[in-house]
Order: C-alpha cells, then sequence, then structure tokens
C-alpha cells in the first residue's frame, strides 16, 4: 500500500477478469467517507484513491472484500 500526500493511495486487488469487476471495485471503495475519486486498472489491479484524509487499511480491505475480491 503506498500513501502519497494528499491522501492519495493506491492498493492491489486480485480477481478482477472485467469491466464489471472494476465497477464493483470502484462503486464500494468510494463509498468510503471522504473519498472523492476511486481509479481501477484491471491489467494491473492497481486501485487509486484520491480522499480527503488519510484511509486505513482495514477500511479499504473491507471495501474491497464486500465488491467480491482481495486486498493484496
Amino acid at each position: 500500500m503506498t500513501v502519497e500526500t494528499p491522501f492519495r493511495t493506491t492498493v492491489t486487488v486480485t480477481g478482477m477478469t472485467c469491466g464489471h469487476c472494476t465497477a464493483s471495485v470502484q462503486e464500494e471503495v468510494g463509498e468510503i467517507a471522504g473519498v472523492r475519486a476511486v481509479e481501477v486498472d484491471l491489467a494491473s489491479g492497481a486501485v487509486t484513491i484520491t480522499a480527503d484524509r488519510a484511509l486505513g487499511r482495514g477500511e479499504i480491505e473491507a471495501a474491497v472484500s464486500e465488491a467480491g475480491y482481495t486486498l493484496v
């Protein structure tokens, strides 16, 4: 997990295979309080989150899990 100022976090998610997968991850992570934007790269599994505050690994992991995928 990489965190940059101001609150840009990049994580890797496994199990995504299509556009529907990326949309599910984007939707669930986007529901975390303070999240402004979520970019998902299907090929690499990279998920870049821009937020108003620092996000904890646990809350990101919970959102990814809710979408049905695994945070590396």
